[in-house]
């Protein structure tokens, strides 16, 4: 995780603590969570639980109470621990660490599935660091992804170092077939490519954008569709495409990732001075 001031976590928890974050598949990967180590505790005893959602105030779990978890956190008044587990890149260890929250509420998660039941958890103490920031950081970035979205920027190699893109691995499939292509700059909504190809024949394709990881052992994948081309001048064979993102599919980590770098650069003041993301 990224250095972070005291001041930042301050307004990390007072702008966004009771904001609810779902940990969807996609929120799960940019957050690192850990689900198979998220746990319950109570009395000595601990289960497994599914993190359903989290705010820095409470959170939603799923977990079954066929077993003694029901009668037990009664016995304890509600009161319980609830285990955060996210992955460090950079360890082999997880970071782990328990709030302490109390039970306000069971409800059934299914009406055929009786044993599970949803537990909603209202914190005792504020959260740690740790979770402010990564809860925080998703929230800003979902925002600055509304608010900033037609910014661009450049695709230097020191700003894709800064991404933690491979400057190199940049590659845009299109009815199934990989095109590898020349990243030339990128914002919340578009980006635009230099690939080799026919260009009339790709416009208003749709495909796959991939942006290889440098930090991880991963990728990026944005759903877009070809918008427009420009020939590269004295290249017949190679045209710059401009990519529209599908705003609905916008991987989270994708957000985080340029709004943590729109962060060190100033807004600008009007629309006038940035140049417009890719549309039809």
């Amino acid at each position: 995780m990224a250095v972070i001031t005291s001041q930042q976590i301050s307004r990390y928890f007072d702008q966004f603590k009771n904001t609810e974050v779902t940990f969807t598949k996609d929120v799960i990967r940019a957050t690192l969570l850990s689900p198979k180590n998220v746990q319950l505790r109570c009395l000595g005893y601990q289960w497994p639980v599914i993190l359903y959602s989290s705010s820095l105030l409470g959170a939603k779990i799923i977990a079954n109470v066929s077993g003694p978890l029901k009668e037990v956190t009664q016995k304890a008044n509600g009161l319980v621990q609830l285990r955060y587990s996210f992955i460090q890149r950079d360890k082999v260890d997880p970071l782990s660490f328990f709030l302490n929250a109390k039970i306000t509420a069971f409800h059934p998660y299914n009406p055929t599935q009786t044993e599970l039941n949803f537990l909603n958890l209202t914190f005792t103490n504020r959260p740690p660091d740790e979770l402010i920031q990564r809860l925080g950081e998703l929230i800003e970035a979902n925002l600055a992804f509304q608010q900033r979205k037609e910014e661009r920027v450049s695709a230097s190699p020191e700003i894709l170092a800064q991404l933690g893109f491979e400057p190199k691995g940049t590659t845009i499939f299109i009815e199934n077939m990989p095109r590898k292509c020349l990243l030339r700059d990128l914002s919340f909504s578009g980006a635009k490519v230099i690939i080799m190809g026919i260009a009339p024949f790709l416009v208003n394709k749709k495909g796959t954008f991939r942006i290889v990881l440098t930090d991880s052992e991963g990728h990026i994948d944005l759903p877009a569709t070809v918008v427009r081309f420009e020939q590269v001048q004295g290249r017949q064979d190679l045209a710059a495409f401009a990519l529209k993102f599908d705003d609905e599919a916008v991987p989270t980590e994708y957000k985080m990732r340029l709004s943590a770098f729109l962060k060190t650069i100033k807004k600008p003041k009007n629309a006038q001075q940035v140049e417009p993301a890719p549309t039809e």
